[in-house]
């Protein structure tokens, strides 16, 4: 860094900023793609100049055959993985998800699929067991989330997601087969405690 560049403000070091890096830099973290107008406004850039940079980002991707490209979809520009490599990259993502849950984490899950939104200290009386280590895993996964908390005790509520039910292949709760009669009822539950 240049003693010049120290005294300058963090908008004049933006400024001298590369377009083409910079539009590289932000969309690196989008999920979803983000518009050339939005493009514009955080690199304080005119949306043409913008615009034309990422076009010809796209197109210097696929000369050099590089194994990603840059594709305006949806009314805005994102990273996508070359079809050519859809093998590859399918099984890495795979990879990570082929573990499968353990006999415990399915039953954590059937418990608060049909008893949600419930607490970890419910499902571990259901269960029998403590369910802290199971339910970090299944929050991890994006199998079920938090909820709310409960009134009386303050408790963290838990349920299923929206990634539950794509990996089960149902569109809702009301999808999944009757098992509820064969779990204890909580009240009782809570009478024994």
């Amino acid at each position: 860094m240049t003693d010049s560049s120290r005294n300058e403000s963090p908008d004049e070091r933006e400024d001298d900023l590369e377009l083409s890096p910079a539009i590289e830099a932000v969309l690196m973290v989008v999920d979803e793609p983000v518009s050339t107008v939005v493009l514009a406004q955080v690199l304080q850039r005119p949306e043409g100049e913008v615009a034309a940079a990422c076009a010809a980002l796209a197109d210097e991707y696929e000369a050099q055959g590089r194994g990603f490209s840059l594709k305006q979809v949806a009314g805005g520009w994102r990273f996508y993985s070359d079809p050519a490599y859809d093998a590859v990259v399918q099984r890495f993502v795979l990879d990570g998800q082929q573990a499968r849950l353990t006999q415990a984490a399915l039953e954590t899950l059937a418990v608060v699929a049909y008893r949600q939104p419930v607490s970890r200290a419910r499902v571990s009386a259901v269960r029998g067991v403590n369910v802290d280590g199971v339910m970090r895993t299944l929050l991890a996964r994006g199998l079920v989330e938090e909820s709310g908390l409960e009134g009386e005790s303050g408790a963290h509520l838990y349920q299923t997601t929206g990634h539950f039910l794509e990996r089960l292949g149902v569109s809702s709760l009301e999808d999944l087969p009757e098992l509820a009669p064969y779990l204890p009822d909580l009240e009782s539950l809570e009478a024994e405690l």
